[in-house]
Parts: C-alpha cells; sequence; structure tokens
C-alpha cells in the first residue's frame, strides 16, 4: 500500500506544483494591484460615474456604466449598496444595469488573474464581460420603461473597513483580507485541477469541451453554475482544462455563467429583482454566455 502511495503523491505534486508555478505569479499581482485600486482609486471610481450622471449623455452613458463597473474592485455585496446609493441619487435603471452586470462578471483582481489563461483568454473575457454589461443595460432601458426593474429597499452603503489613518498599514490590511478571502481558493482551484490532469484523460476533456463545441458550450454554461465558487479559484481549473482541449468559446461560457451564477451572487440578485426579473437575468446571462462561446469558436475560430 505504502509503495502505491507515495507514487500517487509525486504525481499529484507534480500537476499541483506546475500549476502553483504558472497561477501564483498572476494571483499575487492580482492581490496588490485590487488592493491598491480598493484602497485609494474606489471612491473616485464610483465619483466619476455620478460625475458622469450630470453630463446627461442618456443611453450612450452605459458604455461608461458598464466600464466603471468592471475596474471597481466590489463584489456583489458591496455593488449593491453603492448601486443602492446611486439609485437614490436618481441614476438611470440601464445606467444600473450596466454597471452591476459588468461588475457582477469582472473587477480588477480576476481580470489580473486571468492573464494567468493566456492572452487571447484575457482579452476574450474583458471584452465579453464589458458588451455584457452594456447588453444588459440597452435590454433594461427597451424592456423595462414602464416599471422598475431593481428594488434597493432596504441597502445602503455600509462604512468602509479601509479606515486607518496611515496608508500604508490601510493597504496592507486590506491585502490581507483579500488573501484570507481568495487564498484558500485558489489553492484548492489548483489541486482540483491537479487532480483532474493526474486522472482524468484529456482525450476525455476534449471530448467533453472541445470536439463537439455545441454540446462542449452547453456544458461549460451548465458546470459553471455549481462549481463556481471564487474567481480566482477557478483559474486553475480553467487553464488545466484548456491544456485539456476544453476549446476557447466553452471556456468564455464558463467564465460568464461561473460569475453572473455564483450563489452567493444569485442570493444578492434575488432580493433585488424579485422572482419574475431574477429568471430572466438568469436566462440572459445564460443566452450571453452560449452567444459568447458560439462567436469565439465558430465566427472568430479562436482555439
Amino acid at each position: 500500500m505504502k509503495e502505491i502511495v507515495v507514487p500517487e503523491l509525486i504525481y499529484f505534486w507534480y500537476y499541483f506544483s506546475i500549476q502553483l508555478v504558472q497561477i501564483s505569479g498572476y494571483w499575487i499581482l492580482g492581490m496588490v494591484l485590487g488592493s491598491l485600486i480598493s484602497v485609494f482609486g474606489k471612491d473616485k471610481i464610483h465619483a466619476l460615474l455620478m460625475a458622469l450622471q450630470a453630463k446627461k449623455l442618456g443611453v450612450l452613458g452605459i458604455i461608461p456604466a458598464s466600464m466603471i463597473g468592471i475596474v471597481s474592485p466590489l463584489c456583489m455585496y458591496g455593488t449593491i449598496p453603492i448601486a443602492a446609493s446611486f439609485a437614490d441619487k436618481g441614476m438611470e435603471e440601464d445606467w444600473l444595469a450596466a454597471f452591476m452586470m459588468s461588475s457582477i462578471l469582472l473587477n480588477p483582481q480576476l481580470l489580473f488573474y486571468s492573464a494567468g489563461l493566456g492572452p487571447a483568454a484575457l482579452i476574450i473575457r474583458f471584452v465579453s464581460c464589458f458588451l455584457c454589461g452594456i447588453t444588459a443595460g440597452l435590454a433594461v432601458r427597451f424592456f423595462f420603461k414602464k416599471r422598475k426593474y431593481f428594488n434597493f429597499k432596504g441597502f445602503a452603503a455600509g462604512p468602509s473597513r479601509d479606515t486607518d489613518p496611515n496608508l500604508f498599514m490601510r493597504f496592507i490590511k486590506n491585502l490581507g483580507r483579500n488573501i484570507r478571502a481568495t487564498g484558500p481558493y485558489v489553492l484548492l482551484g489548483i489541486t482540483i485541477s491537479a487532480l483532474f490532469q493526474r486522472y482524468v484523460p484529456p482525450d476525455a476533456m476534449a471530448a467533453l469541451f472541445g470536439r463537439r463545441r455545441g454540446f462542449g458550450l452547453l456544458m461549460a454554461a451548465t458546470v459553471g453554475v455549481p462549481l463556481y465558487v471564487c474567481g480566482g479559484g477557478t483559474i486553475p481549473l480553467l487553464l488545466g482544462w484548456m491544456q485539456s482541449g476544453m476549446s476557447m468559446g466553452s471556456a468564455a461560457a464558463f467564465m460568464i455563467t461561473g460569475p453572473a451564477a455564483k450563489i452567493t451572487n444569485l442570493g444578492a440578485m434575488k432580493i433585488v429583482l424579485g422572482l419574475k426579473d431574477f429568471v430572466l437575468y438568469l436566462a440572459f446571462a445564460v443566452v450571453f454566455a452560449l452567444f459568447t462561446g458560439f462567436v469565439v469558436d465558430y465566427v472568430l475560430l479562436i482555439t
């Protein structure tokens, strides 16, 4: 028994260490830059969106709203109170939809993590999330003219935890919170990826997510729901799948439905949308994910 266990541990450590080396640099960079933005840029980013409201941009305001959602470093439960404060100040719901949708899908830290998947995946993730925010804003603008889409009653922005008078210590404390919040999930993702690479034949992954691309897109959009717990934790998992034959379109679909249907995000969205509009939100996320994957695989032909 011991003779069997030791080689298996060696094999596991081999795959684990490769993933750790590939991911750790991007994770550390994401932690540092994400904390810098959170501590020193968050308020300025949100103030910029409010300043744009005064310019009466109309439907065009959806574009910067989606971009600001991406650069906002908040999680979903931090985004909703901010969006609630924007709504109290009279911001249009299409702008709010664009801001919230792109903020759900992507943030600066996750963008830096995604660089570990390669330049093509990084660009696809950024562009697709940006366009998803814009599309969500347009959908709310044209289909919810006669009634409100969001209900932020009871939500209010809580006090910031970045209050240490020493700016360096403020940054260090924020960085520590980010490491504690994401570190275990990154290690879990690397562990699961190493197990996949050791025990799941590459041909099986290629058959599931690569060769039958239409079925692979559907599977990726579906698998993204239960497996997505933390954005950083899914990067090593995605990297392993892509190295085993997952198509770029399937990866793109996973990167949309995963955060959009993350369990904690679903709970928050259900509160502010109500059941009917919550179902519409889910349907929108899945359809956009499948459309994105189709474009990547069959139109852009990116592998």
